[in-house]
C-alpha cells in the first residue's frame, strides 16, 4: 500500500519557542491526514539551528514507509533558502532514496489562500 508522507520545511532558530507554531501546525495536518486517502506521516525539519535537518526527516518518512514524501517550505516568501538551498537538498535527498518521488511545493506566503488568512488575521488586530 502506498503511503506519502509529508514534510513542514522551516528555516529553524535559537529560540526553542520558535518551533511552537509549527508543532501546531504539524498536529493539526496529523489530525486531518490520520484516516482515510488523506493518510501518511506528517514530520517538521529545519534548514539549520533546530532538529531534524531535512535528510533526517525523509529518512525517517521513508523508514516509516513512505514511497512519495511532499516537502512544504513554511517560509513567508521565496527567497535564496527556498530558491538555492532547498532544491539542493531535496537533491541529495532523492540520491539518496532513488525509488522515494520527492518532490516540494513553493513558500506557503506565496499562496493566495494564506495571504488571504493572513489579511483577515491583520484586520482583527485593529
Amino acid at each position: 500500500m502506498a503511503m506519502h508522507g509529508l514534510v513542514l520545511f522551516g528555516h529553524g532558530a535559537r529560540d526553542v519557542r520558535w518551533r511552537e507554531p509549527f508543532e501546531r501546525l504539524a498536529d493539526k495536518l496529523r489530525a486531518v491526514r490520520g484516516s482515510g486517502d488523506a493518510g501518511g506521516p506528517v514530520m517538521l525539519a529545519f534548514l539549520e539551528l533546530m532538529e531534524p535537518d531535512l535528510p533526517t526527516a525523509v529518512d525517517g518518512l521513508v523508514a516509516q514507509g513512505c514511497d512519495g514524501v511532499t516537502v512544504v517550505p513554511v517560509f513567508f516568501g521565496q527567497g535564496g533558502h527556498v530558491r538555492k538551498d532547498l532544491p539542493e537538498i531535496i537533491q541529495r535527498c532523492r540520491e539518496l532514496h532513488p525509488s522515494v518521488e520527492i518532490k516540494y511545493a513553493g513558500a506557503v506566503g506565496e499562496d493566495e489562500g494564506v495571504l488571504d488568512a493572513v489579511a483577515l488575521y491583520c484586520l482583527r488586530q485593529v
